[in-house]
């Protein structure tokens, strides 16, 4: 118990902790890591019969939150995949049609119908991973993703 006490004391007289970039721990203010000065907006992936997912390559820094659309044109019935990734992620929520969903992971999402479909995520764990439309070979239907 005096052992407990000793640390709970010491850790007080710490100033505010930092992230391992050095930045102090309060930067974002009382929303932490969810906070709109952590935020980054990514490119859409769009899900289109022939049409490639995405434009470049995303490249994606370990602790910040990131927003991007998944726009369905409706061609056809088409999934997008990549559960390493998802598993990577820490998924805030999904947004379609104005309902917020707030999933423990996904492993993929699939659009039957025209639609747009938002996801809020915080990338965790670096690594090389990838989305795709599933039994797709080409490399336009795959967008490759680092996080660092």
């Amino acid at each position: 118990m005096k052992h407990f006490l000793t640390t709970c004391a010491a850790l007080t007289l710490v100033p505010a902790l930092a992230f391992a970039d050095g930045a102090p721990r309060d930067q974002w203010g009382r929303a932490g890591i969810l906070s709109s000065a952590n935020k980054a907006e990514l490119p859409p992936i769009t899900l289109s019969s022939g049409m490639p997912l995405a434009e470049a390559p995303w490249v994606l820094t370990s602790g910040t939150y990131y927003e991007f659309e998944i726009e369905g044109d409706g061609s056809a019935e088409l999934a997008l995949e990549g559960s390493e990734f998802f598993r990577a992620i820490w998924i805030d929520e999904i947004v379609v049609n104005d309902l917020e969903i707030r999933p423990l992971g996904i492993n993929s999402i699939e659009f039957d119908d025209a639609g747009t479909m938002e996801i809020g995520f915080v990338a965790i764990k670096p690594g090389q991973y990838f989305l795709r439309i599933p039994g797709s070979t080409g490399e336009t239907q795959r967008l490759d993703i680092t996080i660092e």
